[in-house]
């Protein structure tokens, strides 16, 4: 993969991940707050962008989401590689979705 192909992923990944946020805001807020892990405020902007302004802001060569999976434990659990491995992926999921909950109430 060449310089340009990563910047050119890179804006399509931005400009898919802004038009979702929109559409996942506008559906429910609260629940795009807790999905997106984002503040009130942010979505309130997200939500107001005109198709041009989401445009300009997908062409930055920076990528705007992240994963929130910051530490070894939900990565763990996501993937179901923890040294107490549970056979039972809804729980596995399900302890992954609190500890992030828990991490995005943390942040509020």
């Amino acid at each position: 993969m060449n310089d340009d192909q990563l910047t050119n992923d890179i804006r399509e990944a931005n400009l898919t991940y802004l038009m979702l946020a929109q559409n996942v805001i506008r559906r429910d807020k609260a629940d795009a707050l807790f999905r997106l892990g984002i503040s009130e405020e942010s979505a309130d902007m997200l939500v107001a962008l005109s198709p041009a302004q989401i445009l300009k802001i997908a062409t930055s060569p920076m990528l705007l989401c992240r994963f929130r999976m910051d530490d070894d434990v939900v990565w763990g659990l996501l993937t179901n590689h923890t040294p107490t491995r549970v056979d039972n992926d809804a729980t596995t999921r399900l302890h992954a979705s609190i500890l992030m909950a828990g991490r995005f109430v943390e942040t509020l």
